[in-house]
C-alpha cells in the first residue's frame, strides 16, 4: 500500500482509558496505531516472526488467529538472507505473503545476548557480587565472547559461521530500512542485571548517542527512500532496575527530534514511539512501566519487548503498555506445552494418551476445531513435526485473544473482573502455574 514518505503518516490516537476498581484514572488506554499495512488496536499482542515466519505456523494462518502485526529481527534476516533480498522482494511483509503491519527488531538483543554465548536468552542476573555489584563482562559458562561493544558500535561474530560483523546505529537502521517493517527501534546497548550501577550509567548515555545517531540517519534514509511507505521509528529505553536511569532515558529520548524532509521541505521530528526494553525483574515490571509511561509522551504507543505471561501482560496493560512480543507461545508449544484458562500443561505426559478433547474446551482456533489432544500427544511421541504447528497456532490464538479481551474490558469497564477472573484460574495453584513445566 503506497504512502508518502512523511513522518506526519505514523500515528497514534488515544481511546477509552482505564479506571481503577474505586473509579480513579490509571494509564492503562486502549488506542489505534496507524501504519502503511493497516491499524493496529492496542493494547495488541504482537506475535514474533523472527526470521520472517512464525516458527512452523503458515503467515495466512496467523491472520487467521487475529494477529495484528508480526515481529521479526534485524539481526537474524541481515545475517540469513539478507536485507538487500527482502528490499527487492518489496518488504518484509511482501517477501513473507503477510499484508499486515510490521515491527522489525533492531537486532541489538541478539548482537549481546548470543555474543556472550547465552543463546536465545541473555543472562540477566548472574552470581551476586559484593555490594550489590555485577560483573559488567558476563559471559556463558564454557563459551566465548562473541561481542564487543565501542562507542562507534559492536563488533560481533555470526552464530551461524563464526563470521565477524559490524552493527553501528547506522548499519541497524539501514538494515531495517531495507527490510521494510511498518515500525523499526533503534538500536540500543542491552545490559543484564548484575552489571554494576557505573557500567548501566555508561551505557545508558552510549544507547543515548546511537538513539540521536538512529533517528538523523533515519531522517536520511526517509529522504533518500522518499518512494517508499513512511517506516515509524521507535526510541529504546533502557536503565534495568534504577528509577532515576529509566526516567532519564525516557525523557532524553521524549525531547529527541531531527529534521526530517517533508513535502520538500523539512520538519522537526522525534521518534514515532517508544519501546520499554532491557533487563527487569518480574516484580518490578508494572513499577518500571509505570516510571517510564510518567515520563512519555501521551500521544505516541509504547511498545514492551518480551513478555506474554497472562500476570505480566495484564500488569503490562493496566499500567500504560500498548503492545507486546514474545517468543514464548511457540517456544513452549515445541516442548509439547499448552495454554488453556486452567493453566499450562505439558501434553506429552501420559495422562493425555487417551485423552480426545481439545486442547481447551470452547477455544475457537483451528487446532482445537480439529484436534484431540490424544492425537497431538501422538505426533510429539512419534516426533512429527506438525506437533509443533497445532499447539503453536493454539498458543498464539489464546494469547492475542486474551490481549484483545483486556482491549474491550477497558472499553466496557470490566477490565478488573476479567483480571481477576483470568489470573484466578490461570494461577489456580502451583500445578498449574508457569513454573510447572
Amino acid at each position: 500500500m503506497p504512502a508518502p514518505a512523511s513522518p506526519r503518516d505514523a500515528g497514534f490516537v488515544v481511546g477509552s482509558r482505564l479506571t481503577g476498581p474505586d473509579g480513579t484514572a490509571m494509564a492503562g488506554r486502549t488506542g489505534t496505531i496507524t501504519t502503511p499495512h493497516g491499524l493496529i488496536q492496542t493494547p495488541a499482542f504482537i506475535p514474533v516472526a523472527t526470521q520472517a515466519t512464525v516458527k512452523a505456523v503458515l503467515p495466512e494462518a496467523m491472520g487467521e488467529i487475529g494477529a495484528q502485526a508480526l515481529l521479526a529481527n534485524a539481526y537474524h534476516l541481515y545475517l540469513q538472507p539478507g536485507p538487500d533480498i527482502l528490499d527487492e522482494a518489496g518488504g518484509l511483509g511482501a517477501f513473507m505473503n503477510w499484508s499486515g503491519p510490521t515491527f522489525t527488531d533492531s537486532g541489538g538483543f541478539q548482537v549481546m545476548s548470543l555474543g556472550s554465548g547465552f543463546k536465545k536468552v541473555i543472562d540477566m542476573k548472574g552470581p551476586a557480587a559484593p555490594s550489590g555489584q555485577g560483573a559488567d563482562d558476563a559471559v556463558a559458562p564454557g563459551k566465548e565472547r562473541l561481542a564487543n561493544v565501542d562507542e562507534d558500535g559492536v563488533w560481533f561474530k555470526s552464530h551461524l559461521n563464526g563470521d565477524r560483523h559490524r552493527f553501528t546505529p547506522e548499519v541497524s537502521v539501514g538494515i531495517q530500512h531495507q527490510l521494510g517493517a511498518d515500525i523499526m527501534f533503534a538500536f540500543d546497548e542491552l545490559t543484564t542485571l548484575h552489571n554494576s550501577r557505573g557500567y548501566q550509567e555508561e551505557a545508558l548515555e552510549r544507547t543515548r548517542r546511537w538513539a540521536q545517531r538512529c533517528l538523523d540517519e533515519h531522517a536520511r534514509l526517509t529522504g533518500e527512500r522518499a518512494a517508499k511507505p513512511y517506516q515509524a521509528l521507535f526510541g529504546v529505553i533502557q536503565g534495568a532496575q534504577y528509577e532515576d536511569l529509566r526516567r532519564k532515558a525516557c525523557r532524553d529520548l521524549a525531547a529527541m527530534t531531527t529534521e526530517f524532509p517533508d513535502d520538500g521541505g523539512v520538519t522537526s521530528h522525534g521518534f514515532d514511539g517508544y519501546g520499554i526494553g532491557g533487563a527487569l525483574e518480574k516484580e518490578n515490571l508494572g513499577t518500571i512501566v509505570g516510571w517510564c509511561v510518567e515520563e512519555l509522551p501521551e500521544d505516541k504507543p509504547r511498545h514492551l519487548l518480551g513478555i506474554s505471561e497472562p500476570d505480566d501482560l495484564f500488569t503490562a496493560v493496566e499500567n500504560g503498555a500498548d503492545t507486546f512480543d514474545c517468543v514464548s507461545p511457540t517456544r513452549v508449544a515445541r516442548t509439547g506445552a499448552f495454554y488453556t484458562a486452567e493453566g499450562r500443561f505439558n501434553l506429552p505426559g501420559a495422562r493425555y494418551k487417551r485423552d480426545f478433547s481439545p486442547l481447551e474446551e470452547g477455544c475457537d482456533c483451528y487446532t482445537c476445531a480439529h484436534y484431540t489432544r490424544a492425537y497431538i500427544h501422538h505426533l510429539i511421541k512419534a516426533k512429527e513435526m506438525v506437533s509443533h504447528t497445532l499447539i503453536s497456532l493454539h498458543n498464539e490464538r489464546f494469547t492475542v485473544r486474551l490481549v484483545d479481551r483486556m482491549r474491550a474490558a477497558i472499553q466496557d469497564g470490566t477490565f478488573w473482573d476479567l483480571k481477576d477472573e483470568v489470573l484466578g484460574r490461570y494461577y489456580a495453584s502451583s500445578r498449574r502455574a508457569p513454573s510447572s513445566l
